[in-house]
């Protein structure tokens, strides 16, 4: 949590090497090659909970939904939405793997990158993995775009560069 708390924006980065990104139809999250506007998030810290809201370029909100890939696949997209706080949709958990974390929604599924040949190849999904080994697919690298004014790094950095 404490990344989060330091960063006004982010980008995240699948174990794939693609980026968490907002498409223009304000709808739609893929995986893109290489960082763009599109890709940068902006944090909002829920006060009652250890949580966040990731809202995109659009204003929308990385929303956990209810809506399937496929009949009968358990799986289910990750949206934007413009839905409004308290939504528990629009919350995510992060839990950290050392340098890395894990996005867990309100229903207990993890924010997961798909790979692989169409429909799956470059969509963003929540469930829960099946697979003993699939946990590393669930880690996120973060990037933080821009901090906090004020934060204790930046505090920091201006100590070091001061000496």
């Amino acid at each position: 949590m404490d990344i989060f708390s330091k960063a006004k924006s982010i980008r995240m980065v699948s174990y794939r090497d693609k980026y968490l990104t907002a498409e223009e139809d304000a709808e739609s999250v893929i995986q893109g090659e290489e960082p763009r506007p599109q890709s940068v998030w902006t944090v909002e810290l829920v006060e009652y909970r250890d949580a966040i809201r990731l809202r995109s370029c659009f204003g929308t909100y990385l929303t956990a939904s209810n809506i399937p890939i496929l009949p009968g696949v358990t799986a289910k997209k990750a949206v934007q939405t413009t839905s409004p706080p308290p939504d528990p949709a629009i919350e995510w958990e992060p839990l950290r793997d050392g340098m890395q974390v894990k996005l867990r929604s309100c229903c207990g599924n993890f924010l997961r990158p798909k790979g692989g040949l169409p429909p799956w190849r470059n969509i963003v999904t929540h469930d829960v993995p099946h697979l003993p080994n699939s946990g590393n697919k669930l880690l996120w690298d973060v990037h933080v775009v821009e901090k906090w004014p004020g934060s204790f790094s930046e505090t920091m950095d201006a100590i070091i560069e001061y000496r």
